[in-house]
């Protein structure tokens, strides 16, 4: 386990303390919060540096802003009656806060918590400015990263930041993701199943070697199962899949082989011949007509899939069996979070992470049956892969 400082390591009396936090939330065409779920708990953190006597100065990003300024869509005025009722303060959003002349200071006299309007408003956030970066870090005196799921971005907010803080830890939220992680990584229990779905094999190829070294069984569905069935020399008709990693597929499987790593892929598909068609019928994964493409893991799979995932001690979910957003093509999904809620039941360690998967569990409304729910999707992705994000390497005793 990488050595970091934590929150506790610290005495935060007469301190100003920056805490990077995630606050990207989806909001409806009215800019309401539709799902609070990363404010609700990077909460935490917050109260623990106030209620020590310390004073706080929250950022995020929200959206994807061109970066040239402000935008209505992705301000975080949108967020901040919810973010004022949450920690019972009134919270004051700052802007122009990279101005030569800003002072925090006027800003935190009368009051211990402020908000600085999205750091993506600026381009050198994204760019990893130095002058930014160094901007941001004179304002505290405790730099805090609080936002798991940016991790693996180098930014300025969660990189070069690191440069220019004197003290530095990782918040409450970030710790309990890399102790769940490793928990389900490198804890003994067996056997170990890892669920991976979603569109692409090229985003998954590090994690998929990786986890052969880790785990007992991989079940492959989802768009990326299509490169994996013809890279088996099966038909997969007008089904999406990647020539370019045909090749790379095989040798993962061939890899599972020799480390005795079963590798499930679909055994049937729910077909159409084009998505907004719902006139499905289902057909052998091996053997689909040339006008047909799959878009869901038939009945036949469901079942493999099931018995594997209920023998399970420990599953680890990222990615969706198929187009879930649409009725037609949900069935797969939701019955793979049935599953694996049966199995965390029974006594199994369960973690779900990626947006598609968190969100299934959500609509399904499972999300307390699951024994860890990730606010990481790439930075979960590449946490397994490697060990560690660059962020967190910075943040390192």
């Amino acid at each position: 386990m990488m050595k970091i400082k934590k929150l506790n390591d610290f005495n935060f009396k007469g301190k100003i303390a920056i805490i990077r936090v995630d606050f990207n939330v989806p909001l409806d065409k009215n800019l309401r919060i539709t799902d609070s779920t990363r404010i609700d708990l990077g909460i935490k953190s917050i109260d623990h540096v106030i209620s020590n006597g310390g004073k706080c100065i929250i950022m995020s990003h929200l959206g994807r802003p061109k970066g040239n300024g402000y935008e209505k869509d992705y301000s975080l005025k949108n967020i901040l009656k919810y973010l004022s009722r949450k920690l019972n303060k009134d919270v004051l959003l700052i802007d122009q806060y990279f101005k030569d002349d800003f002072s925090i200071e006027g800003f935190l006299n009368e009051r211990d918590v402020v908000l600085l309007e999205n750091l993506r408003f600026y381009s050198e956030e994204k760019e990893n400015d130095l002058n930014f970066a160094k901007k941001l870090a004179s304002m505290a005196d405790i730099y805090v990263n609080n936002a798991f799921g940016t991790c693996h971005r180098a930014h300025a907010s969660t990189n070069s930041i690191i440069k220019f803080s004197k003290n530095y830890c990782i918040g409450d939220l970030v710790n309990d993701e890399l102790n769940n992680i490793n928990k389900v990584l490198f804890d003994e229990n067996k056997p170990f199943t890892a669920i991976l779905g979603g569109a692409k094999v090229s985003d998954k190829i590090n994690v998929i070697e990786k986890l052969i070294d880790l785990v007992d069984n991989i079940i492959i569905g989802g768009a990326m199962a299509n490169t994996f069935i013809k890279s088996k020399g099966g038909n997969i008709g007008k089904s999406l899949f990647e020539e370019d990693n045909l090749s790379v597929a095989n040798s993962l499987i061939e890899k599972a082989e020799k480390q005795n790593v079963k590798i499930y892929l679909p055994e049937d598909l729910v077909c159409s011949k084009s998505i907004d068609n719902f006139k499905t019928k289902i057909f052998n994964s091996y053997d689909l007509p040339d006008e047909y493409s799959g878009f869901d893991v038939g009945y036949k799979s469901i079942n493999t899939f099931k018995e594997v995932i209920k023998r399970s001690k420990k599953i680890i979910w990222n990615g969706p069996m198929g187009v879930f957003e649409i009725d037609a093509f949900s069935k797969g999904t939701f019955e793979i979070c049935n599953s694996v809620t049966e199995a965390t039941k029974k006594g199994a360690f369960s973690l779900v992470g990626g947006g598609d998967s968190v969100s299934a569990v959500k609509k399904n409304n499972q999300e307390n049956n699951i024994s860890f729910i990730s606010t990481g999707g790439g930075a979960l992705l590449e946490y397994i892969s490697n060990g560690t994000l660059p962020s967190l390497e910075l943040l390192k005793n």
